[in-house]
């Protein structure tokens, strides 16, 4: 394997070798001078010559390959002559769509992207009707070949994007058999971030005396990001993150339009945290693969426009993405491998703009922080994450901004009189009027924390540092030892503590247990189609084939209908308003019921009276007073969680049908 020598002149585009319209075509798209890797591998391509790219995200690898393919091509032919593989579904329509951008202004050719979690009928079609570039994850082109609908031999061509991501991923295997159906004598380029010993094996078997090009550390994605780090406790990461989130616009290179990605490690932590963040006030949502495929792209659609300010993801599930508006990445929890760390924080630093990203170490992590910083030759800073304090003072500054600019703007003769009147009226003094309305915008704990400080003892108290639903204030108080910031998991999902448990209105909406749906992904669907904010769910109760979910808003009809359209675990919620007085509990007898809901009621009857349920054993017997109906096995969502004693004798007299609280 050879190495490109090292570009020490500045090239153009012009000097690559393209061809004069796809020169028009890039000029015309704004483009001037190529990235490194660019002015390396593509005339290497041209020249049809094997490469070997090694280049983090964010360095411009799609046109590095896709301006290639595309000057190879046969327009005239109409089978597919160049394979592109992706690891990812984001991935793959991203590149897809960046090589019909270049192709749409000076080519005809016709790109298709091919991934799992949509149908294969429109896919198969775009095949039939002669697409020459196919764009795909490694799973559904294998699909595709053994259908009969993908005829890979006269492909010229063939890329593998991100290579390691696709082998971390398992699909090793998946790109033996994809090469194994490609004519020996076409061109291959592989682009990785890294160059692990399993990449270098594909390079000698799969390659032709490739040209390896090294993009240097200083023209990489690493170098426009700030990286930095916090050594964080478990147990405080979610209060902690809160902060960070609520303060984020305060960095310097920060605008107030700025989107984040928080890293988690498994899927129940995406649930989990955007659950949490969502009950706090951030606009947030998760992805990972359980979602389907039409709810990725709405959500990814939906961090773009600006309806979504924070994303929680796995590592696989955000890869591709490629949103210009992000910038601040979280590792919530530190990727296993440092490779990933790579992947992660190239989501931010995009589009020429400077990212930041935020890595929480546990104190026994410290090890890990040091291979991270081995890997990508640039040390992070150590940062204090925001105090409760802080966060209020940022808050308080920005109200006071904004009254400035108010003023500023003038037109305020009307408020003056409403004033006037008030005063009149109430005979408060200005002073105090004008105190209440910021308190009233600020939070009725107003802007100063009160942080109590560590205690040991007999209480066993905690410091307790709680953001209200918004994260932007804090308040302070000892509760026999409750930590606000303790472990995600010992806060189970639930009701925002703003308000108690049926005052809402209750909505049914069609998915259950037997879909083995999650709290989380039911908030996400509802806030995120029906525009309201996760402090407005309540009560959840999720029952074997549908689930009961308490609204603390009024839901418009053009909001219900979005909202019945959603899919969550694959069915559709078909949302509508609880049968009842007022939406609230009420008796089986005076509701009717489907075959199916009766075998559920018919299941629950064995249940009843088991006992207490986590300490709210009055609860359950106030609700068969009042003729509260149950529906059969069921997980309910509220405040007020029980201590872990009271969870393990509770869970003995419970059997199957288990309430959790937060």
């Amino acid at each position: 394997m050879s190495t490109a020598p090292e570009n020490t002149t500045e090239t153009t585009f012009a000097d690559l070798g393209l061809p004069d319209d796809l020169l028009k075509a890039i000029t015309n798209m704004g483009y001037e001078v190529p990235t490194p890797i660019q002015a390396e591998a593509i005339p290497a391509l041209l020249d049809f010559h094997d490469v070997v790219g090694i280049a983090q995200t964010g360095t411009g690898k799609t046109a590095a390959f896709g301006l290639p393919l595309l000057a190879l091509i046969d327009s005239d032919q109409r089978h597919v002559q160049a394979l592109v593989l992706a690891p990812t579904r984001e991935l793959a329509m991203q590149s897809a769509q960046a090589i019909s951008d270049f192709a749409a202004q000076s080519r005809d050719i016709d790109v298709v992207p091919v991934y799992g979690g949509s149908a294969y009928g429109p896919q198969i079609g775009a095949l039939k009707r002669g697409a020459q570039v196919v764009v795909g994850t490694p799973g559904r082109v294998i699909d595709l070949i053994d259908k009969g609908a993908l005829d890979l031999s006269n492909v010229v061509m063939l890329v593998l994007d991100e290579a390691d991501e696709m082998l971390r991923m398992g699909f090793a295997e998946d790109v033996e058999t994809i090469t194994a159906s490609v004519p020996d004598d076409r061109l291959t380029a592989l682009f990785s971030a890294t160059m692990p010993a399993a990449i270098e094996k594909i390079a000698q078997t799969h390659l032709k005396d490739p040209l390896k090009i090294a993009v240097s550390e200083e023209s990489s994605t690493v170098d426009t990001i700030h990286q930095t780090y916090a050594v964080v406790p478990y147990k405080h990461k979610i209060g902690a993150l809160s902060r960070v989130l609520a303060t984020r616009a305060q960095h310097q290179s920060a605008q107030e339009s700025d989107a984040a990605i928080v890293f988690v490690r498994t899927r129940l932590d995406v649930e989990e945290i955007a659950l949490e963040l969502n009950s706090r006030g951030f606009k947030a949502a998760g992805i990972s693969g359980d979602v389907a495929q039409t709810e990725r792209e709405r959500m990814v659609e939906r961090l773009k426009n600006g309806s979504l300010d924070v994303l929680v993801a796995t590592d696989v599930a955000a890869r591709g993405l490629d949103v210009e508006r992000i910038g601040l990445v979280v590792n919530f929890d530190v990727p296993r491998e440092a490779e990933a760390y790579v992947h992660r924080i190239g989501r931010t630093g995009r589009a020429g703009r400077e990212g930041r990203s935020l890595t929480f170490f546990t104190p026994r992590e410290h090890g890990r922080l040091r291979k991270i910083e081995k890997l990508t030759g640039t040390p992070m800073e150590e940062v204090e994450i925001p105090s409760p304090a802080a966060v209020s003072q940022f808050r308080a500054s920005r109200i006071l901004d904004a009254i400035g600019a108010r003023i500023e703007r003038g037109r305020l003769d009307l408020y003056r009189q409403l004033l006037d009147e008030v005063h009149d009226t109430t005979s408060l003094d200005i002073e105090d009027i004008a105190a209440a309305l910021l308190a009233q915008a600020v939070g009725d704990e107003g802007p100063a924390a009160r942080i109590a400080e560590d205690r040991r003892g007999n209480g066993k108290i905690r410091r307790e540092e709680e953001l209200d639903e918004s994260g932007e204030f804090a308040r302070a108080h000892f509760e026999g030892g409750r930590d606000n910031d303790r472990p995600l998991k010992a806060r189970k999902q639930g009701a925002s503590p703003r308000h108690a448990v049926g005052t809402g209105t209750r909505y049914r909406i069609e998915v259950g247990k037997k879909d083995r749906v999650k709290p989380g992904a039911i908030v996400g669907a509802i806030t995120g189609e029906g525009g309201i904010a996760g402090a407005d769910i309540g009560h959840i109760d999720i029952y074997p084939t549908f689930s009961l979910v308490e609204i603390h808003t009024d839901l418009r009809p053009d909001a219900m209908a979005r909202i019945s359209k959603a899919h969550v675990s694959g069915r559709a919620l078909r949302i509508r308003v609880d049968e009842g007085p007022d939406g609230k509990a009420h008796s089986p007898k005076k509701t009717s019921l489907s075959r199916k809901d009766s075998r559920d009621l018919a299941k629950s009857r064995t249940d009843r009276g088991r006992g207490h349920r986590f300490g709210h054993g009055d609860d359950h017997r106030r609700d068969d007073r009042r003729g509260g109906r149950e529906y059969g096995e069921k997980s309910s969502f509220r405040s007020g969680r029980a201590t872990q004693p009271q969870r393990k004798s509770a869970s003995k007299k419970l059997g199957k049908g288990r309430r959790f609280g937060r």
